[in-house]
């Protein structure tokens, strides 16, 4: 299918590629990389027609970020971050979308939604406090979601813990620079953020579990298929993506590497029958990634566009084979990394780059399989899954 963005993506490929080793030195993307990833609409592909998106198939969003990140892995991670945003907005209430994108349909929105800060009920609205960590692509966004416990008026978490998602405008939270000293994805510049006592309005909460289970969108009578997907399957989607793009990444330069190099035997690599066979492998991993990926997501899109309910042994399979996808494709590219010698280390080698962000990009909590993998075998087994870790972002 036409994906314009795809198109726009490749058209810059160059300026994204010269930009990497600045987004390393600044620890973000360089203002100008933000505003050429801005006007080629990647963070618009699941944003709402109605404020300028393209309310685009998941698919098309999974490859733009993949392709993203196979040229600039903290560009692509960024991408597929802060483009979930506008999915989610598209079903909260819309006043506050139009306080968001209203009058600039370009206005990027960060988070992070791990709930590490406290909601405490107040006149009309709660007051958020808390700190929290890893907010990717943070200094390019007006407005941000962030996980929260609703609170009691000692300003602890009430037990059972009830989670929220609040969304706050630049003014009401602070930044904290040099909070992303990291190894990999060091372009995404994703920092910690502080709110202290900012007073959020009833209108910008959501209730964390009804965007998880889907009905958020239904009591906002919202009908389009996209924003009928379940959480479960959108969120992980551009941080899977980001990281198998990586992964082509590492491919493409791998090879490009190979092409021409004289390995410890003094034979060219390209007559070497067993990197020739690791590079075989390492490709056809990392296409199975991607497929498997994509395909889950074209099968959930199918079932949800007929009306289907997606059922929890569904969603659970969808994780693991998402969780997996990331794991095959970085296990992939450590076999083609581990056999271009020692050069390969050096920092003007971009090799070592996609290598380091491939791995940081495993590290993100959606890619943990223990538990999803315990809930989909689980599941698999018709057993009901017992309420509480197990069931966590699926």
């Amino acid at each position: 299918m036409p994906n314009p963005v795809l198109d726009n993506i490749e058209a810059i490929a160059d300026e994204l590629r010269a930009a990497a080793e600045e987004g390393e030195a600044l620890g973000r993307l360089p203002d100008d990389m933000a505003k050429r990833l801005k006007q080629a609409g990647i963070i618009r592909l699941l944003q709402r027609k109605k404020y300028n998106g393209y309310e685009a198939h998941p698919r098309e969003f999974a490859e733009t970020v993949m392709k993203t990140a196979s040229i600039y892995g903290s560009a692509g991670w960024v991408g597929g971050i802060v483009g979930v945003h506008p999915w989610q907005l598209a079903f909260a209430d819309p006043k506050v979308q139009e306080e968001i994108l209203g009058e600039d349909t370009d206005t990027w929105q960060a988070s992070p939604y791990m709930p590490a800060g406290v909601a405490v009920p107040a006149d009309g609205g709660f007051v958020l406090n808390g700190r929290w960590q890893f907010s990717s692509g943070t200094d390019h966004c007006d407005w941000i979601f962030l996980g929260a416990m609703l609170g009691g008026q000692d300003g602890q978490p009430l037990m059972p813990p009830h989670s929220m998602h609040v969304i706050l405008p630049r003014s009401d939270y602070e930044i904290i620079d040099g909070s992303w000293d990291v190894v990999g994805l060091r372009g995404t510049g994703s920092k910690d953020i502080v709110v202290k006592d900012a007073f959020v309005p009833a209108y910008r909460v959501m209730d964390a579990d009804k965007v998880i289970d889907g009905s958020a969108a239904r009591e906002y009578g919202v009908t389009e298929t996209l924003y009928k997907m379940p959480w479960s399957t959108i969120f992980p989607l551009g941080i899977t993506s980001a990281t198998i793009g990586i992964c082509e990444g590492v491919l493409a330069a791998g090879v490009e590497y190979q092409r021409n190099r004289v390995g410890a035997t003094g034979t060219l690599v390209k007559d070497d029958p067993y990197v020739l066979h690791a590079l075989s492998d390492s490709a056809s991993e990392i296409d199975a990634a991607r497929q498997q990926l994509l395909s889950n997501v074209d099968r959930v899109w199918d079932k949800v566009d007929r009306g289907e309910e997606i059922d929890f042994a569904t969603r659970a399979q969808i994780r693991r084979d998402q969780a997996r996808a990331a794991w095959r494709a970085v296990r992939a590219a450590d076999e083609i990394f581990d056999r271009a010698g020692g050069n390969a280390l050096r920092m003007d080698n971009p090799l070592q780059r996609f290598w380091r962000d491939a791995h940081a990009g495993l590290h993100h909590a959606i890619h943990v399989t223990s538990t999803t993998y315990h809930a989909a075998a689980l599941a698999s087994l018709n057993v009901e899954v017992p309420q509480g870790p197990l069931r966590v972002m699926i």
